[in-house]
């Protein structure tokens, strides 16, 4: 059986994954600790298999007055939390990145595509901050000590934050919609907690770059959710000298950007359980 523990008590993650290990209660022995104040410093995490560090602020404010709380959580305590996970003897840590870390998406009608090669290069503290914790543990590891970065995309499913949800809501109620191909590499909760499990099974270390099998474009959400909805949906022409204007608007350019990973990075999807059009049928029965 495999004990772990997840760092980071009530997050969208830690929550979904230890429901979704509980499928397996004999395979899995899952505990929770909460990281808002320092008592967690007093749990041993001797006997531990591995440790799935979740505790962090998520994008939520640009507001410079905030700045040295990210850096705090999300670089500070991730390592402070992977150093005693090691000096614990802990044989495996695990640290939730993200995608953000390679910057801002590109202007509608152009695509960032990443590479195992691609140097992050985040666009502002939040980004520098998941990376910075990024570097550091990933110098940590050895023979006795696995360190496995995962680097999602956008992760989404039903209770999920961020601007998933608000595009649902619209999708709801808008009878059109802006005619604009792009492409996004997104994962459905399902997949990246099945994507965890495996690399705790495997005890597998290094960068991970888990994706759906599907890119996605901003307009094919839209349109499959009201098709799943059976409501119709009509598609407004939108000029590329149009896209170039309003790319000036964070919230359009965030909305209809492309960032994509290659295939590649993805291992096949190995951990792929749920196609997109499911993942979105299972939303909309929740919601």
């Amino acid at each position: 059986m495999k004990k772990i523990l997840i760092t980071g008590a009530n997050s969208y993650v830690g929550t979904s994954f230890e429901k979704w290990l509980s499928q397996w209660p004999d395979e899995y022995h899952v505990d929770t600790i909460d990281m808002i104040d320092g008592t967690w410093r007093e749990k041993s995490f001797v006997g531990y298999d591995a440790v799935f560090h979740v505790a962090g602020i998520a994008h939520v404010s640009a507001d410079p007055s905030k700045k040295d709380l990210y850096y705090r959580i999300n670089r500070d305590l991730a390592i402070d939390t992977a150093k005693k996970a090691k000096n614990d003897g802990v044989k495996q840590f695990i640290f939730m990145s993200s995608m953000i870390i390679y910057g801002a998406d590109e202007p509608v009608g152009k695509e960032k595509i990443i590479t195992r090669d691609t140097q992050p290069n985040p666009a502002d503290f939040y980004g520098d901050s998941k990376l910075q914790a990024d570097l550091a543990i990933q110098k940590m590891a050895d023979d006795k000590f696995i360190v496995s970065i995962m680097r999602p995309p956008v992760i989404y499913g039903h209770g999920c934050k961020g601007n998933f949800p608000k595009l649902l809501k619209l999708a709801k109620y808008a009878l059109i919609f802006p005619n604009i191909e792009n492409r996004r590499s997104m994962i459905y909760i399902d997949n990246f907690t099945e994507c965890v499990r495996l690399v705790i099974n495997n005890t597998s270390g290094g960068i991970f770059f888990p994706q759906n099998e599907e890119y996605v474009s901003t307009k094919d959400i839209v349109i499959n959710y009201r098709k799943i909805e059976g409501k119709m949906i009509f598609l407004i022409p939108f000029p590329d000298i149009m896209c170039k204007v309003i790319s000036r608007n964070k919230l359009f350019k965030k909305a209809f950007g492309s960032k994509i990973y290659l295939k590649e990075l993805s291992n096949d999807n190995k951990f792929s359980v749920v196609d997109f059009n499911e993942g979105l049928m299972r939303i909309a029965i929740h919601a």
